[in-house]
């Protein structure tokens, strides 16, 4: 059976330049993500994992090497495309948070559709379905300094999810959590990828954490090699 192929990395190579010094992050990378995927990307600091993010997430470009999602090349965007390609695709869910603090758990989630040309009454209905899916109905007027931290991060997810994205990226999602809330926000990741088949790249140096994936990628120095996790 022939894989559903969502994202796609042939030879991609990623350099930045410091001065006199070029760095080589990445070189010559192939990378397939099957559509409906959970994949954990774990490697020690300074391996990639971050800029990986960033290539996949649309918010860097590679230095050479084509980037496909669902059949069309990434890659060849100009910046504004790249905009607009990530407010249709990608919903990015950060270790902090990132939330607004004057703006209530309503407003923050609303703030990607405000990049669309949805209208008003729209907006509210996908919030309040985004809101209803992390379980925070009840929480829609209270800001950011009245929820807890994992409640905070469900807000977080809500606004990751409330356009609909094809993709979710994960940086440390449970980095500033404590084990029981981090189990919590994981458990409701994996539902939103088995029950409402998200995809999801999540970057995580925990290993109880990548246990909630279907797969894990180690990568190290540019380069990855592929664990099945134990069941």
């Amino acid at each position: 059976m022939t894989q559903d192929i969502l994202f796609d990395l042939k030879g991609v190579s990623k350099k930045f330049v410091k001065g006199k010094e070029t760095i080589t992050v990445f070189e010559n990378l192939d990378m397939s993500i099957a559509r409906g995927d959970f994949l954990a990307i774990m490697g020690p600091s300074g391996s990639g994992k971050t800029t990986l993010l960033n290539l996949l997430g649309g918010v860097d470009q590679p230095t050479s090497g084509q980037i496909t999602f669902d059949g069309g090349r990434v890659d060849t965007l100009s910046e504004n495309q790249l905009a607009a390609w990530r407010a249709n695709n990608i919903g990015f869910i950060f270790q902090f948070y990132n939330l607004m603090p004057m703006l209530n758990a309503s407003r923050n989630v609303e703030l990607p559709l405000l990049l669309t040309r949805l209208g008003s009454k729209q907006r509210k209905k996908n919030v309040a379905t985004a809101l209803e899916l992390v379980g925070l109905s009840d929480r829609a007027k209270h800001s950011p300094r009245e929820m807890s931290g994992g409640q905070q991060q469900r807000v977080a997810i809500a606004r990751a999810l409330v356009s609909d994205p094809k993709l979710l990226l994960c940086d440390e999602p449970t980095g500033d959590l404590d084990r029981e809330t981090a189990d919590e926000i994981l458990g409701m990741l994996q539902l939103l990828n088995e029950k409402h088949g998200k995809t999801i790249i999540m970057v995580t140096h925990d290993p109880a954490a990548a246990k909630y994936a279907r797969r894990t990628l180690h990568l190290d120095k540019g380069k990855f090699v592929e664990k099945e996790l134990a069941a």
